[in-house]
């Protein structure tokens, strides 16, 4: 894989490149807009199913709408009584109505955050294997052997997948997101000033717009001569969050990382093709030469996916899983 290509494929399908203009690496390039998606991504099954719910447990926060716009609110037990901080958190293609996201925010909730997570694909979710199995079985017949039909579900998923993202582009979330911070940061004003700014973490799908939202960007549509001219800058939107922390990326390229101003904390998975190695190495290039506050934990033997809440029979994998938790929390905790 080269300088710039992206990986983005499933792991347990072959390799799926694809090649992306290579961005500007240069320090002084501080308020870039963020890289192009590739063209034809795909995600892993872990970005879109989810595991099994551990036994016993349930979500506690309630479904409404904030700035008309689909929201899972939960809160502390004793809040507003209680000051507290305010968290925006971003989920994987799984969405708004997953149980196991829902309780992933309800635990950021008992530690003293009032978490909105907001619906990002506006009711559609990421399609699973489930549901490019019915597209696969509708067009295949009943005389295709087993080794095809195998086949014609790994390309309705490939298909349905590649569809889903180009229905929710950035260009779609953005705007999401920014009237979702509006309305939190009039709903919930006093958790925003307790905590000097809005928190986020994010995963998966979610977790690059956690850098999107840390970094100082280039207003769209705007040339230098409509910024600063006497510093002969464009114009630029200041980061959206006080600090961030991000799990298991998705999509994302070496461009995402300019402009980053806010303090991060990633999660990462050895060996994980939907976040490589050359993007990450880049990644905390970028930030050491230009002083952003940031740490960088890779976790061996774990899938993509797993600091989400979910059951897994491994107890490596549980022991990552709240480690990773507690990482994202003291950061967010000392920012």
């Amino acid at each position: 894989m080269t300088d710039t290509e992206l990986a983005t494929r499933a792991p347990e399908s072959d390799a799926q490149e694809t090649n992306t203009p290579s961005p500007s690496e240069s320090p002084a390039a501080a308020a870039a807009p963020p890289a192009p998606a590739p063209e034809n991504p795909t995600l892993s099954e872990h970005c879109t199913a989810d595991r099994p719910t551990p036994t016993g447990q349930s979500s506690t926060g309630e479904i409404t709408k904030l700035n008309d716009v689909d929201v899972y609110i939960s809160k502390p037990a004793d809040y507003p009584h209680t000051p507290s901080r305010l968290l925006l958190l971003l989920t994987g293609g799984t969405g708004l109505r997953s149980i196991n996201n829902q309780i992933q925010a309800d635990r950021f909730a008992t530690e003293g955050y009032v978490v909105v997570m907001p619906d990002l694909f506006a009711g559609d979710p990421a399609p699973n294997s489930s549901a490019a199995a019915e597209v696969a079985l509708e067009a295949s017949s009943g005389s295709f052997l087993d080794t095809f039909k195998i086949k014609a579900v790994e390309t309705a998923k490939s298909f349905l997948i590649d569809m889903w993202l180009a229905r929710h582009t950035e260009e779609k979330v953005m705007p999401i997101l920014e009237r979702v911070l509006e309305g939190a940061r009039d709903e919930f004003a006093d958790a925003v000033s307790h905590g000097g700014g809005v928190y986020a973490v994010g995963y998966c799908f979610g977790a690059r717009y956690i850098l999107l939202l840390a970094a100082e960007r280039t207003k769209k549509g705007q040339g230098q001569q409509q910024g600063d001219e006497e510093a002969n800058r464009p114009a630029t939107v200041a980061p959206q969050i006080k600090a961030g922390a991000l799990a298991h990326a998705t999509l994302v390229s070496k461009g995402d990382f300019v402009g980053l101003k806010s303090p991060l904390s990633v999660v990462c998975v050895e060996n994980d093709p939907m976040f490589p190695d050359e993007v990450r190495i880049a990644g905390e290039e970028y930030m050491s030469e230009n002083g952003v506050e940031h740490e960088v934990q890779v976790y061996p033997g774990v899938p993509h996916g797993f600091a989400v809440v979910g059951d897994y029979d491994d107890a490596n994998i549980k022991t990552a899983q709240v480690t990773a938790f507690d990482q994202m929390l003291k950061w967010i905790n000392e920012h």
